[in-house]
């Protein structure tokens, strides 16, 4: 894993939950771990990792991630077994 995949999930389980992590970060995290994304309608996303499926919203305007889809992401990580 690169140190840029190593800070964007540090960063999803920091306290307090940060509000300005860039969405395609994300994204090339969940690849990077041997997930898949999958586009759906309007802004929606699926992610597979490890067997565990998730729906998100891309951000849109702006392309940050809000406080309450980076808890969400971090339940799917942990229900995905990831550990670093």
């Amino acid at each position: 894993m690169s140190g840029k995949h190593k800070r964007t999930f540090d960063a999803i389980f920091e306290t307090p939950v940060r509000s300005n992590i860039k969405w395609k970060d994300i994204e090339k995290l969940v690849e990077n771990l041997g997930g898949v994304v999958k586009e759906r309608a309007g802004s929606r996303v699926g992610l597979i990792l490890n067997g565990v499926f998730a729906v998100f919203h891309r951000p849109h305007p702006g392309n940050e991630t809000d406080k309450g889809a980076v808890k969400d992401m971090r339940d799917f990580l942990k229900n995905a077994r990831v550990k670093l």
